[in-house]
C-alpha cells in the first residue's frame, strides 16, 4: 500500500511538474481572446504576422525533407551493412551516434564554411537547413531503423527472397522494408518533432524556421508568441503519441 501511494505520489509531482507551464502558457495566451481563431484563420494570421506565417511554412518543408532524404540515406545504408557488411557496423553507428555528441553551437562553427559555399551554389533559402538537420537527426533515426532490423531475421529473409529470384532492389523495397514499417515511422515522426523545435543552427546560420519567428514574434506580440509555442509542444507530443502507438504490439485477431 505504501508503495502505491509513494507511486502515485511521484506521478502526481512530476505531472505537476510538467503541467503546470503548459497550463500557465494557455492562459496566458487566453488573456487575448482573439489570440487562438487567430491561429485558425490562416489568411489573417498570414497577413497580420507574415514572419510567423514564413517559420511555419518553412518549418513543415524542412520537416518533410528531412524526414525523406533521412530515410532515403539511412534505410538502404542500414539494412545493406545488416546484409552485406557486417563489419562495418560499428563504424557506421559510430558515426550516426556521432551528432549527438557535439553541441549544437559547436556543429554550427562546423556548419558555417559549408553553408558558405552552399550560400553560392544554391543560395540562401532556409531549405537548406535540411542538409544540417539530416546529420542532426542520424542518432535517433539511426536507433529507431536498427533497433527494427534488430528484431526480424533480416538474412533469412535477403536469402529466401534472392532465392526465389528477387534483385536486391526488390530485397529492400518488398521484403525488408514492411517488416520494419514501425521502425521507419517511429524514425521519421521522431525527425519531424524535432526539426520543428530546432532553433540553434537556424539561429547562428541566419535562417528562418518556426522556431526562430516564435522567437522574434516574442518581442512584438507575446500572447501570439506563446500560443503558437504550446501548439508546436502539443503538435510534438501528439507525433511521440502516435509513435508510441505505431510502435506497440497488436494483438492477434481471434
Amino acid at each position: 500500500m505504501a508503495r502505491v501511494a509513494f507511486r502515485w505520489t511521484v506521478l502526481a509531482v512530476f505531472g505537476v511538474f510538467f503541467l503546470l507551464p503548459l497550463v500557465a502558457m494557455a492562459e496566458f495566451s487566453a488573456r487575448d481572446e482573439k489570440t487562438w481563431p487567430l491561429l485558425l484563420d490562416w489568411p489573417r494570421l498570414s497577413a497580420e504576422y507574415p514572419g510567423l506565417a514564413e517559420g511555419i511554412l518553412s518549418s513543415l518543408g524542412q520537416a518533410a525533407l528531412t524526414a525523406l532524404l533521412m530515410l532515403v540515406l539511412l534505410v538502404p545504408t542500414a539494412i545493406w551493412v545488416r546484409l552485406r557488411l557486417p563489419g562495418l557496423r560499428p563504424l557506421v553507428e559510430f558515426l550516426c551516434l556521432l551528432p549527438l555528441t557535439i553541441p549544437a553551437i559547436v556543429l554550427v562553427v562546423g556548419l558555417a564554411p559549408v553553408y558558405a559555399w552552399v550560400n553560392y551554389l544554391i543560395g540562401g533559402s532556409s531549405q537548406t537547413l535540411v542538409l544540417a538537420y539530416t546529420v542532426l537527426v542520424l542518432p535517433y533515426a539511426y536507433r529507431a531503423i536498427d533497433t527494427g532490423l534488430s528484431a526480424i531475421d533480416v538474412k533469412t529473409l535477403a536469402e529466401a527472397a534472392r532465392g526465389l529470384g528477387a534483385g536486391w532492389a526488390t530485397v529492400i523495397w518488398r521484403v525488408v522494408l514492411p517488416n520494419i514499417r514501425s521502425a521507419v515511422l517511429s524514425a521519421a515522426f521522431l525527425t519531424v518533432a524535432l526539426v520543428l523545435g530546432e532553433f540553434t543552427i537556424a539561429s547562428l546560420l541566419h535562417r528562418t524556421n518556426l522556431q526562430v519567428a516564435i522567437e522574434a514574434l516574442g518581442k512584438s506580440s507575446a500572447g501570439v508568441s506563446v500560443a503558437v509555442s504550446l501548439t508546436a509542444l502539443m503538435l510534438a507530443f501528439v507525433l511521440l503519441l502516435v509513435l508510441s502507438l505505431a510502435g506497440s504490439p497488436r494483438k492477434e485477431r481471434s
